[in-house]
């Protein structure tokens, strides 16, 4: 494979800039509200101070309402995400079917957005989740599709392959 000549690449057309992306956010609703503190109080109750490897809580709501938690396991190896770790929890209690998650950090840090690794699995694995994320115009969701504008899709049996064009609305079943 051969790279193209740095004046070639100049005169690539120029791509949108990234605030020029609408992403439909949601207000939060009361059973948002519940979970965030749910994550809060998992990760209150488990973190191990500000330099140590339990720093964040997670929690996801499944469609029947039951709600599952997670906290990370920092490690200089890259230990896993909470949102992993909740998507674990969530799955090993029977959980197929999930509605929304959040991210909260120990030591009043608040809600936090998802790293673009757990955005990836999520929508792999969860597409159509609501993601519980600050904004600048504070606290919102919006679906994981909406966060993803330029994603890829990836299953265990055909691979990586262009995720759809046009997808859902992220907002449409917020």
């Amino acid at each position: 494979m051969s790279i193209p000549p740095a004046e070639d690449l100049a005169e690539a057309p120029a791509e949108a800039p990234a605030e020029a992306l609408d992403i439909p956010l949601a207000e939060l609703t009361d059973a948002d509200r519940e979970l965030i503190a749910f994550a809060r109080d998992v990760v209150d109750a488990n973190t191990d101070g500000e330099e140590g490897i339990h720093t964040m809580g997670a929690a996801v709501r499944a469609v029947d309402g039951t709600l599952h938690a997670g906290i990370n396991v920092y490690h200089f190896t890259g230990g896993p995400c909470a949102e992993l770790v909740a998507l674990g929890a969530a799955r090993a209690a029977g959980a197929r079917e999930l509605d929304a998650i959040v991210a909260v950090g120990n030591m009043g840090r608040g809600v936090v957005g998802p790293c673009g690794r757990d955005r990836q699995v999520l929508l792999d694995y969860h597409p159509g989740i609501r993601v519980i994320l600050p904004t600048t115009r504070g606290v919102r969701s919006v679906r994981i599709e909406g966060l993803m504008p330029y994603a890829f899709a990836w299953s265990p049996g055909v691979g990586a392959t262009a995720y759809p064009s046009d997808p859902v609305d992220p907002v449409e079943s917020c």
